[in-house]
Order: C-alpha cells, then sequence, then structure tokens
C-alpha cells in the first residue's frame, strides 16, 4: 500500500492545448481537501456535479466545471481522488494548476505517477499497466483490442494461473521432502508433482511459437520497398502515404537513407520503408544507404522487391536473396508497356503503375493479407513485450530442466521449479520487480 506520508499529486489529464474538455486530476490524501477549498461543498461519491472552480486563497472563480469525488479505495489509485472538469482553454487550465500549486501537500505528479500508486495499491499489476500504457499508445483498432485484452487481465490471468499450477508442484516436492524417510510418499509426490508440470511445459512453450505475432501488432508489420534505382519505390511510397515524404527525381541514387511511413490497413498497423536502389556504386555515401536498405530488409516482414515491368529484374540480388521467403515481386510502370498493361503474371507478382494509380488497390489487399496472416487472430492473449518474452522463455527453460534433470537431486528439481514461478511472478509484478518500474511507468504521460 502506499504510505500515508506519500504528499498529494496532480496534473492535467488531458492533452495540452486549446480543447472543449479539460480534466485535472489529484490524488492522495490532500485531494478531498482540494475540493472543500476549490469546488466545496463536496460532492456525493462518484456523482458529477456542476461546481464554481475557486482559487483556494482569495476564492476568486477561475471557471465553471464540473467536480468528482472518489474516496479511496474506490478509485483508480486506491487514494481518495478528486476530478476537475474544466473548459479547455489554455488560459482557464494554467489558472486551476497555477492555484493547485499554492497549496501545501500538492506538487505535480511524475510521468505515469498515477498508474505506478495504482500499482503499489494493488489496483493493477505490471502486466495490466503495460497493456494500460499500450492502449493509450494505440494507433490502429488492431492495436486497441490486443491492448485491451491485456489492459483487462487475461494476460495476468494466464500467467497467474500457470504459477499456480507451479507453487502446486512445488508444494508437492517440499512435502516429499519433508517425508524423505518415508520413501514411498516422495516418490508419490515428485511423480504427482511431474505429471502437473509434463502439462504445463507444452503449453507454455506453444505460447512462445507465437511468430512473435503479438510484438509485431503493437510496433507495426514491417515493410520494405526494395529494387533496383528507378524503379519507382519512392513515388510508391508517396501513393502509400498519400503525401510527399520521399524525393523523387529520375536521377539514380535519391534515396540515400530509408524513409518510413505508419499506415492503418484493415485496423493493422504498417510501417512502410523506403530504401536505397541497389546497384554497384563507387560513392561511399550511397553504399551506405545499400547497406541500410539490406539491413531494413532482413529486419522485415514483407519485402517488395520493386521493378521495372519493361526491363524487370526478376532474379533477387545477393542482399535481398537471403529474404526471398518473404518477398513479394512488384512489376511497376506497366502503363509504359505495349498496351498500357502487363501480360498475365504469375500469383507472386504483382502488376501496377503508380503514375496511373493501376494495381495499387490490388497491391494494398495482398500486404493486408499477408500482415492479417502474419498476425493472426487477436482475441487470445499473446506476448507483446519483449520483457515477457525474455521471462517466459527463463520459465520455459528452467521446466525443461526439471524434466530432464535427475530425479535423484529433488533438491535442485524444487529449485528448477521455484526460478519458473519466479520468471512469471516477475511479469505481473508477484514479486520484487523495482528494476523494471522506472522504466515500465515512464511511459506514460504526466496525468496517467
Amino acid at each position: 500500500m502506499i504510505p500515508m506520508s506519500e504528499p498529494t499529486i496532480f496534473a492535467l489529464a488531458t492533452p495540452p492545448g486549446r480543447a472543449g474538455v479539460a480534466v485535472v486530476r489529484v490524488s492522495g490524501t490532500g485531494a478531498g481537501r482540494v475540493l472543500d477549498f476549490m469546488a466545496g461543498p463536496k460532492p456525493k461519491a462518484r456523482v458529477a456535479t456542476p461546481r464554481f472552480i475557486r482559487h483556494p486563497e482569495t476564492g476568486e472563480k477561475l471557471d465553471h466545471g464540473i467536480a468528482l469525488w472518489f474516496p479511496a479505495p474506490k478509485s483508480f489509485t486506491g487514494e481518495d481522488m478528486a476530478e476537475l472538469h474544466l473548459h479547455g482553454g489554455r488560459a482557464v487550465v494554467q489558472a486551476v494548476i497555477s492555484a493547485l500549486c499554492v497549496m501545501p501537500g500538492l506538487r505535480m505528479a511524475e510521468p505515469g505517477e498515477f498508474a505506478r500508486r495504482a500499482f503499489e495499491a494493488g489496483k493493477l499489476d505490471l502486466a495490466e499497466v503495460e497493456g494500460l500504457a499500450d492502449l493509450i499508445d494505440a494507433e490502429t483498432d488492431g492495436q486497441r483490442r490486443q491492448a485491451l485484452v491485456q489492459a483487462s487481465g487475461a494476460l495476468s490471468d494466464l500467467y497467474d494461473g500457470w504459477r499456480a499450477s507451479l507453487i502446486e508442484a512445488l508444494g508437492l516436492i517440499e512435502a516429499g521432502l519433508d517425508f524423505s524417510d518415508e520413501g514411498d510418499i516422495g516418490a508419490k509426490t515428485f511423480a504427482d508433482a511431474t505429471s502437473i508440470i509434463a502439462v504445463l511445459a507444452p503449453a507454455v512453450r506453444h505460447h512462445l511459437e507465437d511468430g512473435h505475432r503479438g510484438e509485431i501488432l503493437r510496433d507495426g508489420f514491417r515493410v520494405a520497398l526494395t529494387g533496383p534505382p528507378n524503379a519507382g519505390k519512392s513515388s510508391l511510397l508517396n501513393a502509400l502515404a498519400q503525401r510527399d515524404v520521399a524525393i523523387v527525381s529520375e536521377e539514380a541514387g535519391t534515396t540515400r537513407d530509408v524513409i518510413e511511413v505508419r499506415l492503418d490497413l484493415a485496423g493493422l498497423p504498417v510501417v512502410v520503408s523506403d530504401t536505397a536502389g541497389f546497384r554497384e556504386t563507387q560513392g561511399s555515401i550511397e553504399r551506405e544507404g545499400i547497406r541500410r536498405s539490406q539491413a531494413a530488409a532482413e529486419a522485415a516482414d514483407l519485402v517488395l522487391w520493386l521493378t521495372d515491368a519493361r526491363e524487370p529484374e526478376t532474379v533477387l540480388p545477393p542482399e535481398i536473396a537471403a529474404v526471398a521467403d518473404r518477398t513479394l515481386l512488384v512489376l511497376n510502370k506497366v502503363d509504359l508497356m505495349p498496351g498500357g498493361k502487363a501480360p498475365p503474371l504469375p500469383d507472386d507478382m504483382v502488376p501496377l503503375s503508380v503514375k496511373s494509380g493501376a494495381g495499387l488497390d490490388d497491391l494494398i489487399r495482398r500486404v493486408t493479407v499477408i500482415a492479417q496472416e502474419r498476425i493472426g487472430h487477436q482475441g487470445e492473449p499473446v506476448l507483446t513485450q519483449i520483457r515477457h518474452r525474455t521471462l517466459v522463455e527463463a520459465c520455459a527453460s528452467a521446466l525443461e530442466a526439471f524434466l530432464k534433470g535427475s530425479t535423484e537431486d529433488v533438491e535442485l528439481r524444487a529449485e528448477d521449479l521455484r526460478r519458473a514461478a519466479d520468471s512469471l511472478g516477475r511479469i505481473t509484478g508477484r514479486i520484487d520487480v523495482e528494476d523494471v518500474l522506472d522504466h515500465i511507468f515512464g511511459r506514460f504521460c504526466i496525468g496517467k
């Protein structure tokens, strides 16, 4: 629980700048006092009540808004909380924030401090906090759905269930150690524990073998535009972004660095990178651009090899051949071919004219389908964080050590289970995780 000596914190919980409504959030033992002095009389709990917002020292009216009172422990942070809903003009917000600053025992909140207090009060666990941060950052519908599943506790429930099974198995082994002088009991409890782990270990391994689809949805499905110079990569990037983000020129080697745009395709986040054209060059800057192009292709979930339909270079260069299994060939400039269109092509090739727009919708559909197949169903809880994956891998390794280890070394097998349970506990914060708290809560905005 949060110590009573903790200062009362306040912050603007809505984005700064001109808006229809602004919300100022206050949390701590002084929250009720803020309402008494600035929006008294204190309203009924959880009832939005119109109030004049006044300066606590002069009594000057600062705004006519709404006051809300959330007494502990039934609040987001578990502490006494208050909210002042104001007109969203800059002058109004600044006047109220300045008034709060003069009240003793109050201070501005740090980034993520409201969520951290909720965690420390047991209102949220770490996995739910990270889901909440992802929900705030969500840019597409797919990201929103995934973050909401995690913020609602589905991932925590999965790991807590696994941890409960581990603790049950560990308890059986510890019981066997207590009765080590009675061989039959020890052998029976160890066998029962092994039965539990034999079911749990494959479930944990299956959870890890997900193709990183949760991380891809969270960070974006990455598409690299590659090809020889003047194939139309920058023009395609501009067409996809529907704005000029890359310089287009007939001069070969114009693109020297990787340029990215973020797209929302059927609710999925897609990050498209324009890269330097692959060719032999003597220039050191252009060589560095090509090196970065190769790195972008290797890191991409899908590579589009764009080439001129009139003289198609369909044989991938060595730098791209390594990722041929996730490369889609795109023949651009089909409008310049005889008849203005490409002949029938294999399914692994897409005809396109960036200039006329012909084939662009088909290409977008192909990319969307590939992204959907890679990310898969979004209903069940999946790994979304590198931190989670690392800890679940540690759990899986400990379970494997338990199953493969000598049954004679019972104390070591018990330690295997303790390590596995501790790894899962660190995901949700069930055990000491002080070393990761600052990193997690530092992602939040001030008012959360």
